[in-house]
């Protein structure tokens, strides 16, 4: 999240690679569970799901409930990342039962984020918007403000998508922008790239092209490494289009 996701798929390697070494099933859990949220951070979603999977069989041959839940949520995204939206949303919603029937009530936002991004592929705006500020509730409640920026993206994108281009375009501009300071204020560079490009966009189609360079370019110049994750690849064709 701060910006080095090369660093991080490093350290997340080693972490399960170390955890292999020591053979310690309970210890394994957490490690893996790291290389699915790394992997989802990302947006690759075949690696998601090979994590996930790890997780489930684990889980499943140990008794593992929390892990199993967890699992369950992230194989969901993959699956609805990768076009599978209908059976990645049951999925979600079975994993997210899962988790809070062992009565965990952290991390919710960020699991209740991913089952808002399936809603908004499967086209379900309206649930994609209920479920969006469920996360920002939960948040609220337990003091996790770490997904905030993530979150207020994702409903200025859901209000866009549901609305187009011409409706609301004053709301989703607000979204993006709280988005864009929320990630700057907790120096989350990987956030602030996500919520740059999408404000960038917007302004674009309103012909504010210097504007939207501008936005974009100064968080993108930050980055030293990462340049193969589809946010990356993403910002550099934007700024080519925009050059």
């Amino acid at each position: 999240m701060l910006g080095y996701p090369d660093r991080a798929q490093e350290r997340s390697n080693a972490g399960v690679a170390l955890a292999r070494q020591l053979g310690y099933p309970f210890g394994l859990g957490v490690p893996l569970t790291a290389a699915a949220i790394l992997s989802q951070f990302r947006r690759e979603g075949t690696s998601v799901q090979a994590s996930a999977e790890a997780i489930i069989t684990l889980a499943t041959e140990q008794g593992f409930a929390y892990r199993l839940g967890a699992g369950m949520i992230l194989r969901g995204w993959a699956l609805a990342h990768q076009g599978h939206v209908h059976e990645g949303v049951e999925q979600l919603r079975q994993g997210l039962a899962a988790w809070r029937a062992v009565g965990a009530g952290l991390v919710q936002p960020y699991w209740l984020a991913m089952l808002t991004e399936a809603y908004w592929w499967a086209g379900q705006f309206e649930s994609g918007l209920h479920t969006v500020a469920a996360a920002l509730a939960a948040g609220q409640h337990n003091h996790e403000p770490w997904w905030d920026a993530h979150l207020y993206w994702l409903k200025g994108g859901l209000l866009r998508a549901q609305h187009g281009t011409t409706h609301q375009t004053h709301e989703v501009e607000a979204c993006f922008r709280h988005a864009l300071a929320v990630a700057r204020h907790q120096q989350a560079k990987s956030l602030e790239l996500r919520a740059a490009m999408s404000l960038s966009r917007l302004w674009q189609r309103r012909g504010k092209r210097d504007e939207a360079r501008q936005v974009l370019a100064e968080v993108y110049g930050w980055f030293t490494e990462g340049f193969d994750t589809a946010d990356l690849q993403e910002a550099k064709a934007l700024l080519d289009e925009l050059a």
